[in-house]
């Protein structure tokens, strides 16, 4: 196994994942579909690849970090997709965020031509993908997480082989679980202390000193305060796609999300009332108008 590594995606989060892969010294390919972001990395020492079927015979290791499900499944799945063009040996990574069932498919298709995939999903936004320190979760062939465990290295701080194929994808889906759980929980609270006359920021203040501080309400207080939802670091139409995801796998498996549920419920609201290209705490403008009032920052 050589070091030549092709990333496929250079979004919030590939391009990111990938300068960190040339700072460390890997011989770097990269693909995307619009190009700025190929000819800046370019510009950085990355090699351009024209196409997936490029990108995938020219490297060993192929990674792909993709904005959505049907990306994903045309990227690795496509006729002219990486395990189209795959050959024995090589390893094949995911860290898109997507269901058990197009995780399985992969490999499945991957096994058949000899190749090893894994899902490797990754939880830390664009802070943590730029300075390397990224929670990548891995689930697929031990040997092949092995064998590529240089790479992740790279890119997270805490890299964790979860299992068998489709683990990594559920240990993500567990977190997301809780992302939208609990940013709806910091809106309902920020919220309801507001309209009961209390300044919001006192309730974030003291609240995050208490049993009630989350990392969604540290995260989304100053979102909410300030009214900063146009600049969408993970919009609510992104989480609403993985908390239907969580649905599909709590039904798969025959296990309760209530909370879950409710979360969903409210995010879909959210998307259908035309919020959902603003950022996650953006579903607080949907209780906003229940409630007949703003929140935000006193002066």
């Amino acid at each position: 196994m050589t070091n030549k590594i092709g990333f496929i995606g250079l979004g919030r989060m590939g391009l990111p994942m990938s300068y960190n892969l040339l700072n460390a010294g890997f011989d770097l390919s990269v693909h995307n579909r619009s190009q700025p972001n190929v000819r800046e990395i370019a510009a950085a020492g990355a090699t351009p690849a024209a196409s997936t079927v490029e990108i995938t015979q020219h490297c060993d290791i192929i990674l792909a970090c993709l904005p959505d499900i049907s990306t994903s499944e045309e990227i690795f799945l496509g006729p002219d997709g990486v395990i189209a063009n795959t050959r024995p040996g090589q390893i094949l990574i995911d860290h898109s965020t997507v269901g058990m069932s197009t995780s399985k498919a992969c490999a499945e298709a991957a096994e058949a031509k000899g190749a090893l995939f894994l899902d490797a999903p990754i939880s830390g936004g664009t802070e943590r993908a730029e300075n390397g320190t990224l929670v990548i979760m891995v689930g697929g062939p031990e040997e092949a997480f092995e064998a590529v465990s240089p790479v992740f290295d790279a890119m997270g701080t805490t890299v964790r082989y979860t299992g068998p194929t489709g683990t990594g994808t559920t240990v993500k889906l567990a977190n997301q679980l809780l992302v939208g759980v609990h940013t709806l929980a910091a809106a309902e609270a920020i919220l309801m202390g507001a309209k009961s006359g209390a300044d919001p920021a006192l309730v974030y203040e003291l609240v995050s000193s208490g049993w009630g501080q989350s990392f969604m309400l540290d995260r989304n207080s100053s979102v909410m305060l300030d009214q900063t939802y146009e600049d969408a670091r993970a919009p609510v139409r992104t989480i609403l796609k993985d908390l239907g995801l969580i649905q599909d796998l709590a039904r798969s498996i025959d296990t309760p999300t209530p909370a879950g549920d409710v979360a969903y419920k409210l995010f879909t609201q959210a998307a259908e009332a035309g919020l959902g290209d603003l950022d996650m705490p953006g579903v607080l403008r949907l209780l906003e108008k229940e409630a007949g009032m703003e929140v935000k920052r006193k002066a």
